[in-house]
């Protein structure tokens, strides 16, 4: 039976610093590898991560919370075996909301990582995302796809930041002969997710639990491929612990459309307000779906919770922000 990415990194313990751990993904790595035996240092500046998603681990043996903006500078004194690089606005609504900061933490913000991995001799992890293959004219998009990007459309600001902080990242590696690893993090969602964060399934689960019609947006026949958080976290963890320094994608390849998401949520909820139909964001993907063939490979990871497991594990989660809302 294959060992789990926390049984293996358990193996070693170590020093774990992860830039944007107060987020949604940056928090649950940060759980992940407080339980698996390593002292983590989470840096967010709380533009869209918020201190709620790690109180839990407040006063944990090991575990420290820092707040400030890793674009400005980025010291963390003694020993560092991890550099974890998940600071970045992540969903639509807030890299357009934060266009200038997007850019600017994915270039500045790897940078100083990048930096700080080098100075500790360091491995260092970025987490990039499947939106670097842009509007894919290929269908599932393999690591060796290039994508399809517009540089200076809206999500540009996005697309463009996570492109530049993969080819600095492997330079870094090339040049400094820097350990690095970068995962491809296709759509990913479960608890901790903000009920106003623009993307589909917290749309879907606050306007379902509101009895409110679900917005979706063009046709709805547009495609994603939906991974529960747990599955990502375990096979981000097990790719640290393997010598691979190219892109790797991390995603469910299970493709649903909109429709169908929308309707295996209200049969989740068991509430059926139905479809408001919207415009289509601009360059807004037609399809998203990973190839995870070296994932298998490399890894011996596939994801093992369905996308309506994984939707009855996040509806508790929802309820109580719609409860306090």
């Amino acid at each position: 039976m294959l060992n789990t990415g926390e049984e293996m990194l358990a193996q070693e313990g170590g020093h774990a610093v992860v830039l944007g751990g107060s987020g949604f993904l940056g928090s649950h790595i940060c759980t992940a590898l407080l339980k698996a035996g390593h002292r983590v240092t989470c840096i967010d500046n709380m533009i869209t991560g918020t201190a709620g998603n790690v109180e839990h681990l407040v006063g944990e043996a090991g575990f420290r919370l820092l707040t400030y903006d890793v674009t400005d500078y980025l010291h963390v004194p003694g020993r560092v075996d991890y550099v974890l690089n998940f600071a970045s606005p992540a969903s639509p609504v807030d890299y357009l909301r934060w266009p200038i900061h997007t850019l600017k933490v994915g270039a500045l913000g790897t940078h100083k990582g990048l930096g700080l991995a080098l100075a500790k001799e360091a491995l260092f992890l970025l987490a990039s995302t499947s939106e670097v293959y842009g509007d894919p004219l290929v269908n599932p998009q393999p690591e060796t796809y290039w994508g399809n990007v517009n540089p200076v459309g809206p999500r540009g600001v996005y697309d463009e930041a996570k492109r530049f902080a993969e080819a600095l990242t492997l330079a870094y590696h090339r040049q400094h002969r820097l350990p690095v690893r970068i995962v491809r993090i296709f759509n990913t969602f479960g608890p901790r997710m903000r009920a106003d964060d623009g993307r589909a399934i917290p749309a879907f689960f606050t306007a379902a639990l509101r009895n409110l019609p679900l917005p979706v947006h063009g046709n709805g026949l547009q495609t994603r491929s939906l991974c529960f958080v747990d599955d990502l976290v375990d096979g981000i963890l097990k790719l640290l612990r393997v010598d691979y320094s190219e892109p790797v994608n991390l995603g469910n390849p299970e493709e649903v459309t909109m429709l169908g998401l929308a309707e295996l949520v209200q049969e989740v909820t068991g509430k059926r307000p139905g479809i408001e139909f919207l415009p289509r964001p601009v360059d807004d993907p037609t399809v998203r779906r990973p190839d995870t063939f070296l994932a298998g490979e490399l890894l011996g990871w596939k994801p093992q919770i369905t996308l309506r497991e994984g939707l009855e594990k996040t509806l508790p989660w929802f309820r109580s922000l719609v409860h306090a809302g």
